[in-house]
């Protein structure tokens, strides 16, 4: 599987009505669940930039990059980049370790009638070796935690494209992958 450089000039104001307004209810309700997760925080939880992630996956659809339509988010949160997935006809599932985050994300799909499937375990696929950084300083790269693709039923290698965020280590924002 080769990766593909892509230069991206999505801007918020060429978004398409619905997914601007998809986009809005997605950070007022990630918003408010930040104001309440500040009395019980989620470690690690750090929303991706949700309008280039759709300039990503439109380009990818408009110069045909994938060789399938199976999409996978690591990490994913409330699910926003899955869904915007779902909405441009990719098979799509979202894996995130925390099931409070999983609920999170049925429920935005759901509300937007957008088939998604979410996965509450770990996107290390089982057996990959232990990360070269600690997990108790990135969380997120943890090989604990419930076989997400097992309950999938398809391995890491099915899917044609995979969304991950990096988040920010040290202060540094890597940007956006896949």
């Amino acid at each position: 599987m080769a990766l593909v450089d892509v230069a991206l000039q999505t801007r918020e104001d060429r978004l398409p009505q619905e997914i601007r307004r998809f986009l809005r209810e997605s950070d007022r309700r990630i918003e408010e669940f930040t104001e309440e997760a500040r009395r019980h925080p989620i470690p690690a939880f750090v929303p991706s930039d949700f309008t280039a992630a759709y300039g990503a996956l439109a380009a990818i659809e408009e110069f045909s990059l994938s060789a399938g339509s199976l999409f996978c988010e690591w990490g994913s949160g409330f699910g926003v980049v899955t869904c915007l997935a779902a909405w441009m006809e990719f098979e799509s599932y979202g894996i995130e370790i925390e099931p409070e985050l999983v609920s999170e994300a049925e429920a935005l799909a759901r509300d937007f009638d957008l088939t998604a499937e979410f996965v509450a375990g770990n996107f290390v696929p089982p057996g990959s070796d232990t990360p070269a950084v600690p997990p108790r300083e990135v969380a997120w790269l943890a090989t604990e935690g419930a076989d997400a693709y097992g309950r999938c039923g398809l391995s890491c290698a099915d899917f044609h494209v995979i969304y991950a965020y990096p988040r920010p280590v040290g202060g540094d924002n890597l940007g956006e992958l896949f």
